[in-house]
């Protein structure tokens, strides 16, 4: 089984095309999609499209769940910043509609697959402690043993901090994805494949360049 695993999407739909286009010169049977997909980009309904046609599994990450519990009409801003933010949270939650808003609303904020070595592995958007802290690369062993949780399964795909790593820390390994839509400095996207099979895991990481 060859897993697509991305994140952080921000509503970036030409970023996702590009990683969808990449990853399937290379093949893959199944899309996961760990979190932060719709805001505050410039294409939420055309992420969210793709996502539904590639029958995309999909957790739910901090923007997702801004999105669906949010009013932006309870909230008043102090800066321009935050008036723009406002308003574009406004214009997100009218352009994918209140059933989509709603389907996002309702995204599970952790997955666990069971794979072919029998082995776990567990789909989230920050860390199974908790799904709105992520694992960093900056994180010593410690810090990132304090969040894996009671079942942290045995591989762990992530994102949220936007920067990619694969690491192993108490007999589980964390792969963060990085992201799609917003990765530092701009101008590329990240995704990973996860290869599983009875013997055992790979995992090759991408970087595609955007235009």
């Amino acid at each position: 089984m060859r897993f697509l695993c991305i994140s952080d999407i921000h509503g970036h739909a030409a970023a996702l095309d590009a990683v969808i286009k990449e990853a399937d010169s290379l093949g893959w049977d199944q899309l996961v999609a760990c979190g932060d997909l719709c805001f505050p980009g410039p294409a939420p309904l055309a992420v969210w499209k793709t996502l539904l046609h590639h029958r995309a599994l999909c957790v739910q990450g901090v923007g997702d769940r801004a999105l669906a519990q949010i009013d932006p009409n309870k909230l008043s801003a102090t800066s321009e910043v935050e008036r723009n933010r406002i308003e574009r949270l406004r214009q997100v939650q009218h352009e994918l509609g209140e059933i989509i808003v709603t389907r996002i609303g309702q995204l599970p904020t952790v997955a666990t697959l069971p794979i072919e070595s029998g082995h776990t592995l567990l789909a989230v958007h920050g860390s199974p402690l908790d799904p709105s802290e992520p694992f960093s690369v900056e994180m010593s062993d410690d810090e990132m043993i304090a969040l894996l949780g009671d079942e942290p399964g045995d591989i762990i795909v992530c994102g949220g901090s936007h920067v990619p790593f694969d690491r192993s820390v108490a007999d589980v390994r964390v792969v963060n994805v990085g992201s799609v839509g917003e990765a530092p400095g701009g101008g590329y996207a990240n995704f990973t494949i996860v290869t599983t099979s009875a013997l055992g895991i790979n995992v090759a990481q991408h970087v595609v360049p955007l235009e």
